[in-house]
């Protein structure tokens, strides 16, 4: 059994997901071990008004849940694409409160102009066609081909998240990740270990970039998957489990908790 002192992990979703994504994915971690997992703004059951989607804003909302939730120590983030946005401007301007860092399929590199083009095309889509339509085409690819028939549950929980999530996140947000800085120097600059999980067929985040930040940070752990697109956690679950318990183990050592 947990308590509010035990070594604190935070799990940070993706763009049009909620904390739902992470429930299987959890469920095996041992006890001792206190798991976070907010919705991010205007995501989940998080249905407030949101002035501000940039990631630095979420970053201020992390912070803020994390001193509500009674939990100002360092904490370990496990992060999947936005979410890995969202501690890296939390790292930048709270250092003090990361224990490390995971990033499942994420980058600190910043929008490339084709990226943030195709970010403005598909908002369009949505304005023109909808949100339901959107995500019948957004995220299928998401999964490496050979895993697109294989994880149907998965990619219906993901389309029926996004298709409930309000558009005005959904613009928001996509606005939100074409306007981050390269925040690589702060993978330079961790004085905390860093996980990459890096998917070959990952669409959204190309793998050779991976591989290069990978190799930024000074206490640097890797995991590169063959056969994986941009959701690690889903496609390769028991490996992706393995090595964030294994930086939770560095980061928090070992022993009874």
């Amino acid at each position: 059994m947990t308590t509010p002192t035990a070594p604190t992990i935070v799990f940070l979703h993706g763009f049009a997901e909620s904390r739902e994504v992470w429930t299987d994915f959890t469920r095996p971690f041992p006890a001792g071990y206190r798991l976070l997992a907010p919705n991010l703004p205007g995501h989940g059951t998080h249905r407030g008004p949101v002035a501000n989607f940039t990631m630095e804003a979420q970053a201020r909302y992390v912070i803020d849940y994390l001193n509500e939730k009674g939990c100002p120590e360092p904490a370990l983030f496990v992060c999947h694409s936005m979410g890995g946005y969202v501690a890296l401007a939390l790292a930048e301007r709270w250092p003090e409160r990361v224990a490390g860092l995971a990033f499942i399929n994420s980058t600190a590199l910043p929008d490339t102009d084709e990226k943030k083009a195709n970010r403005e095309k598909n908002i369009g889509f949505v304005e023109r066609h909808g949100l339901e339509k959107f995500m019948d085409s957004f995220i299928r690819p998401l999964f490496a081909p050979v895993n697109r028939e294989k994880f149907t549950e998965q990619r219906e929980l993901l389309e029926e998240i996004g298709k409930a999530t309000p558009v005005e996140t959904i613009v928001g947000a996509m606005r939100g990740m074409a306007a981050r800085p390269d925040r690589t120097k702060v993978l330079r600059n961790a004085e905390f270990p860093v996980l990459f999980v890096a998917g070959k067929h990952d669409v959204a985040v190309p793998f050779e970039d991976s591989v290069q930040q990978a190799a930024m940070a000074s206490e640097a752990h890797a995991l590169f998957l063959e056969t994986s697109g941009h959701l690690s956690y889903f496609e390769h679950a028991p490996e992706t489990r393995r090595a964030v318990l294994a930086l939770a183990e560095a980061v928090f050592g070992k022993g009874e908790r």
